[in-house]
């Protein structure tokens, strides 16, 4: 699995101590989804290709770089929104399209209720994104759905990640790079990630009991 990447950053680490604490707040676990997004594609973008510009400056005139690349972020809905946002400070010019799956509980696998791809899928990367990678249907399904609308490069971003769904999406899609902040141990018995930190969605928007 060379295109898998757990990050080793300090501060990514750090930060994910505060996702995982049950004393954490929504308003809380929402900015904090957004650093470790934030951390997490700067890594994941190092090779994105730029072309060379000249900008003025007060005093002169300077070489620079700019992406060369039209980007699509894609939410997987609705978790994934809160590292939309993350990502969105660093790429204002990003096109962003949802992608609303759930799954069913019965059988762990996800079902399609949201699709807002445009109809010109120009874009040369897609960045997916989505807070916890359990099982890996949902991400496989996404991938699928933008490797038919014909995108050639994505990245797939997650906080937390279990073993079985990092293998399950490489072996499904190994031309995906998939980045996360931490690797857990696996999966319980109902497919939620142990230890976790919950469910990603109720924790950033308030939906759970116990908030």
């Amino acid at each position: 699995m060379s295109r898998v990447h757990v990050s080793s950053h300090p501060l990514v680490a750090h930060h994910v101590v505060a996702l995982r604490d049950p004393a954490t707040k929504p308003p809380e676990f929402r900015r904090t989804v957004g650093q470790i997004t934030r951390l997490l594609a700067v890594e994941a973008t190092t090779t994105v290709p730029t072309k060379d510009v000249r900008v003025p400056t007060p005093l002169g005139e300077a070489k620079g770089r700019r992406i060369a690349e039209r980007i699509a972020i894609v939410p997987i809905l609705r978790a994934g929104l809160g590292m939309a946002e993350g990502l969105l400070e660093l790429i204002p010019e990003a096109e962003v399209w949802h992608i609303g799956l759930y799954r069913d509980e019965a059988t762990l696998r996800p079902q399609e209720y949201y699709n807002k791809l445009p109809a010109n899928c120009g874009a040369s990367m897609a960045i997916v994104v989505d807070p916890m990678l359990a099982t890996g249907g949902s991400a496989i399904r996404t991938c699928e759905i933008l490797h038919a609308a014909g995108i050639p490069r994505i990245i797939f971003l997650a906080l937390i990640a279990a073993p079985q769904g990092v293998e399950r999406l490489s072996e499904a899609m190994p031309h995906v790079s998939i980045h996360v902040a931490a690797l857990d141990e696996g999966l319980n018995d109902v497919g939620f990630i142990v230890p976790g930190l919950g469910d990603a969605g109720d924790r950033q928007f308030g939906t759970s009991a116990q908030h």
